[in-house]
């Protein structure tokens, strides 16, 4: 999968969060989280793919990102979700929010 894109959108001293991208389309994110002798990765893909592709994906993600991070490392647990995004929220969004619901409580629109 040498076509793969990684997309960094955080990093904080024990993880690291990408956007994923195969051949310039929308493919999922990564979250991996660095535990003392472990590291953790939750995989969500946006498309179906196969068992195969996903154990492929998941070597690279290993030697692209883990093995490159400065962590000790026994295992990789990777847990694996396919489905679609429902929304990106933020305080803003849900400020603007909160005050548009107490506006129709009293009334106001």
């Amino acid at each position: 999968m040498s076509d793969l894109d990684f997309t960094r959108q955080y990093r904080t001293p024990h993880s690291e969060g990408y956007l994923l991208s195969l051949r310039g389309d929308e493919l999922g994110r990564v979250d991996l989280h660095y535990g003392f002798e472990s590291i953790f990765a939750t995989l969500v893909l946006v498309r179906e793919i196969g068992e195969s592709r996903i154990l492929k994906l998941i070597e690279e993600i290993d030697e692209r990102i883990a093995l490159s991070a400065e962590s000790t490392r026994e295992d990789f647990y990777v847990t694996v979700y396919q489905g679609r995004e429902i929304g990106f929220y933020t305080d803003d969004y849900l400020a603007e929010h909160r005050r548009r619901e107490r506006g129709e409580a009293n009334g106001q629109e």
